[in-house]
């Protein structure tokens, strides 16, 4: 007996080897075009944040307003800051080199940004000679910038640097037959990794649009840190910012917005609910799915106005408005959807609604009667390209593919415009 198993166990440990024996050197070669990393060196990177000349804007992402200062981002690059104490003749200021910066938020007189794989505070209180006073490295790991998605990224490597681009180059790899690598090797990394601000509490905050992946709440930030998870980070001393809360969540989250004690979380799927009764750690309320779309979310009188757009980041093709009942938190509620050409950002100003729809330009509702939203238009600004909206003060300030416009709706019969900053990138 016992020598028939000590044959049977040689037999089992002989397998692997045979195998190995088969299919050694057996390799397949697989040449294609590919997303290659440009790196910076870690050391350049964490010293990068400086201030520098006013400047174009050449491509804009989000906007943010305090004390009469708008700030524009650069895609990837840094802010451009704007006097617009008379939004009739805006002014540029200066600009705050930030490499990987999409999102900020401001606290006082500290700027919160993201730079790439970093969170930087920054003191602003001299506008023109801002000051880095903290930095979380790593705060975002693995984010990464845009990139083709119809290729696949290789050579990635994050021991190497920070990734601040990409190269395309045609990259030959070996896979050994019949290896899960043969299949899949070469698309392991395909994907993407991406990045609003209120407060109430301690030093004011300032405002920013609904497309926005930061939210303030007294001395906390909340940061949409990957696609599928939020971070809250304590800054009551910038110097030392410290992580106190995360989850994660298999929903694709892309915007924040805080109501009343409540952070509203616009994902691709659907909208979620947190409270903020205990702002340091955000609990789960509820939620309302719907169909696959990037969908920001504004409130107002309890009710949760959401559009959803089609597009490649977005994998849906419904392109609407839906009008969410609140009132019963825990039970929200669809009440009507609209029909819209391609939605971006949104605001409120109750009961004055804005809606960037993209190509389509701006579209100005009256929201009075949540059911009538569509009948009740009050204005339409076609031939603009938009993306995002902040209204305050009977002032709109709205930033697209077309340049930052600002229009003063104070005499809703005849909004105006008051201001135009062209851009000067390729659209």
């Amino acid at each position: 007996m016992k020598k028939n198993f000590r044959l049977l166990l040689i037999a089992l440990l002989a397998v692997p080897a045979i195998y190995q024996a088969c299919t050694k050197n057996e390799y397949e070669t697989y040449t294609y075009e590919a997303n290659v990393p440009v790196y910076m060196s870690f050391q350049e990177f964490r010293s990068a944040v400086k201030s520098a000349d006013a400047r174009d804007i050449e491509y804009p992402g989000k906007i943010y307003f305090k004390d009469n200062l708008l700030f524009v981002n650069e895609v990837n690059k840094g802010i451009h800051v704007i006097n617009n104490a008379d939004p009739s003749n805006p002014a540029k200021l200066t600009f705050i080199e930030i490499p990987g910066n999409v999102d900020i938020a401001i606290r006082g007189n500290i700027l919160f940004a993201d730079s790439f794989i970093d969170l930087v505070a920054i003191d602003i209180s001299d506008i023109f000679d801002p000051a880095e006073v903290g930095r979380v490295e790593n705060a975002f790991p693995n984010m990464l910038p845009p990139f083709d998605h119809f290729m696949p990224i290789s050579g990635y490597d994050p021991e190497l640097g920070v990734v601040v681009g990409w190269q395309t180059k045609t990259v030959t790899e070996r896979f050994p037959t019949n290896s899960w690598g043969r299949w899949h090797g070469p698309w392991l990394f395909r994907g993407s990794m991406d990045m609003a601000l209120q407060s109430s509490g301690g030093p004011v905050a300032g405002v920013a649009g609904s497309m926005a992946r930061f939210m303030l709440h007294e001395h906390y930030l909340y940061s949409v840190t990957n696609p599928f998870m939020l971070k809250t980070l304590d800054i009551s001393v910038p110097e030392a910012i410290t992580a106190v809360d995360s989850f994660s969540t298999w929903r694709n989250m892309e915007t924040l917005f805080r109501h009343d004690k409540h952070l509203f979380i616009g994902t691709t799927t659907g909208l979620l609910i947190y409270s903020l009764e205990n702002p340091a750690k955000p609990e789960f309320v509820s939620d309302f799915d719907h169909v696959n779309s990037c969908d920001p979310v504004v409130v107002a009188n309890d009710i949760a106005y959401v559009t959803l757009r089609s597009g490649n980041a977005c994998n849906g093709f419904t392109n609407q408005l839906d009008v969410i009942d609140i009132i019963d938190i825990k039970n929200p509620r669809l009440l009507k959807s609209y029909p819209m050409f391609n939605p971006h950002g949104l605001g409120i100003d109750h009961p004055v609604l804005f809606i960037c729809d993209g190509a389509d330009g701006l579209k100005i509702y009256d929201a009075t009667n949540p059911l009538a939203v569509s009948s009740n238009k009050i204005a339409h600004f076609p031939d603009i390209d938009t993306y995002d909206v902040i209204p305050l003060g009977n002032v709109l300030m709205m930033i697209g593919h077309d340049g930052l416009f600002q229009y003063d709706y104070s005499d809703l019969g005849n909004i105006r415009l008051l201001s135009h900053i062209r851009i000067t990138g390729e659209k």
